[in-house]
């Protein structure tokens, strides 16, 4: 996957501004004139970062570590919500900004999260004592998934600097660990964590109640059957939360819970359930070999096929197929 940080502009990059200048000494007019050219968190310099970044429907997480004990400056500025979640951040000196809050020079910011609304400007620098460790979650206000009810794209998210919420850093670390592992995790996985992660915002927001209209019995015997067949159909497909809840008329968050009521678990797990068991058919075929039961049933490689049989059956495809004998 292409480092985003090495496919900066060096425009972009004079944006962030010389290194060590305290911020005071970056006026407005000296920032970027067009901050909607801008859709990551800008590092610089450039080479410190190593950066990996995956993206669903509204959304995109991106885990970045900082590589040498050097100072660095960041910035960001564009039409889309930012979340951080700081998983280890020890300066000796810095600032950090976020528009509409005084400047902080706090030094430990570990296991601290910021929201930056959209349109905002964020910025700072710092001299790391510790190697940062972060994690970047870009959010589409107008974003698919988000439940219509929340109206989370009218909602008039307030800045929050250096806070701790358990709830919410929960979300953004199992995102983290998604982008970590990209090759293996369920995209429905993925996109229900961006569902949970709207209702999350809006909650630490305090601007708006969330509206409890889902069905507390689940999905009607129409919709159950109606996914269920669909998944059946397309089970070796990567099938978008938002897809399924077309099916059944309903929100992405409201389909998640009433299909988890009415089927015990998840969208995301019962597809892999169901995958892997048109894998067990395919298996009995001493013809097809595992590999060729991977590709079919729409996993890249033998290895992310067989980490996957062996979390829902407890063994691996080829111990499977000797215990059929």
């Amino acid at each position: 996957m292409p480092n985003p940080a090495r496919t900066t502009s060096k425009q972009s990059v004079a944006v962030v501004g010389s290194l060590i200048r305290p911020l005071a000494e970056h006026p407005p007019a000296a920032r970027d004139q067009n901050p909607g050219s801008r859709s990551l968190v800008e590092i610089s310099p450039i080479e410190v970062a190593r950066r990996r970044s995956a993206a669903w429907p509204g959304f995109r997480a991106e885990t970045v570590e900082i590589m040498r004990h050097t100072t660095f400056e960041y910035g960001f500025q564009a039409p889309c919500h930012l979340l951080i979640a700081a998983e280890v951040a020890e300066r000796y000196d810095g600032e950090t900004f976020v528009e509409g809050l005084p400047r902080s020079t706090l030094r430990d910011f570990t296991q601290k999260l910021t929201f930056v609304p959209a349109g905002h400007d964020f910025r700072g620098w710092q001299r790391p004592r510790a190697l940062t460790r972060v994690t970047y979650v870009y959010i589409d206000p107008r974003g698919p998934l988000a439940d219509p009810a929340l109206r989370f794209e009218a909602v008039e998210f307030k800045p929050r600097l250096f806070f701790y919420d358990r709830d919410l850093w929960q979300t953004a670390m199992k995102l983290k660990s998604v982008v970590d592992n990209s090759d293996s995790v369920h995209r429905q996985y993925a996109e229900a964590l961006g569902v949970v992660l709207t209702h999350e915002l809006v909650r630490i927001n305090g601007e708006v109640e969330l509206r409890r209209s889902v069905s507390r019995g689940g999905l009607a015997c129409w919709q159950r059957k109606r996914v269920a067949t669909y998944i059946e159909e397309h089970v070796a497909d990567d099938v978008p939360l938002a897809t399924l809840a077309e099916l059944a008329r309903l929100s992405p968050y409201h389909f998640s819970r009433s299909f988890k009521h009415s089927f015990g678990v998840p969208p995301h797990r019962y597809h892999a359930t169901r995958r892997i068991e048109r894998a067990k058919q395919l298996l009995a075929n001493r013809d097809l070999s595992v590999t060729t039961i991977a590709l079919r049933i729409g996993f890249s490689d033998t290895s992310s096929f067989t980490a996957a049989f062996h979390r829902v059956a407890g063994e691996t495809p080829s111990h499977y197929r000797r215990n059929l004998d």
